[in-house]
């Protein structure tokens, strides 16, 4: 199994943006997703892109304002993060999930399960 790396994660005011960045993903791998975990919740899945043919996924919080992306010749995945809330406060991890059915999967219950090699997470916090 691989070790991913985050990063880019920081303190912003609602309205901006973040793009975060996670290194070390191998081809390997179906999918890599992106979740979110705050205190005392369940960690969820945010959006997820197959590394074949780049399919994305997104949950419905977030669509239309986080954009899943990969770079394969640099194994790094991004997730840029635009007109962030409040809610969007969490650590975030990324995640590669082997399975044929990680990526569709992953935005629903225990998605989370399907990702079986995991980032240490980096923290983004959104005032208002």
């Amino acid at each position: 199994q691989v070790h991913l790396v985050e990063s880019g994660g920081g303190s912003v005011q609602a309205g901006d943006s973040l793009r975060l960045s996670c290194s070390g993903y191998s081809g390997s791998m179906t999918c890599m997703g992106w979740f979110r975990q705050s205190p005392g919740k369940d960690r969820e899945g945010v959006a997820g892109i197959a590394t074949g043919d780049g399919t994305t996924y997104y949950a419905d919080s977030v669509k239309g304002r986080f954009t899943i992306s990969k770079d394969n010749a640099k194994n790094t995945v991004y997730l840029e993060m635009n007109s962030l809330k409040p809610e969007d406060t969490a650590m975030y991890y990324c995640a590669a999930g082997g399975s044929r059915h990680s990526c569709t999967l992953a935005l629903g219950p225990n998605g989370a399960h399907w990702f079986g090699v995991w980032g240490q997470g980096t923290q983004v916090t959104v005032s208002s």
